[in-house]
């Protein structure tokens, strides 16, 4: 049984990764709020630890203070999990180019 791939964009990855390392949450628990595989999020947050980016394409922001979520970040976790259920539901083929 082929599994398929799904390709996230940066945006995406580096909203999960400031999740789990803002947040302190679990990576099992983030992951299954957005709709991703556990392994997937790990590696995001290993190459996010040794990089400073989950991507090449944007560093990460500097975490806010004491750990919580700012305002605009909050709205961002939202938006993110919105797109992942969105995401989950409808299931696009990634280079579909619609």
């Amino acid at each position: 049984m082929a599994s398929r791939k799904r390709i996230y964009d940066a945006e995406f990855r580096e909203g999960a990764v400031r999740i789990v390392t803002e947040t302190g949450k679990p990576i099992p628990e983030v992951a299954e709020d957005l709709g991703i595989h556990p392994g997937t999020l790990h590696s995001w947050v290993s190459r996010a630890r040794r990089n400073r980016s989950p991507s090449s394409d944007r560093p990460v922001a500097d975490p806010s203070p004491g750990g919580r979520l700012r305002e605009s970040e909050r709205a961002e976790l939202e938006r993110l999990r919105a797109k992942a259920r969105e995401k989950g539901q409808a299931h696009p083929r990634a280079g579909n180019g619609a």
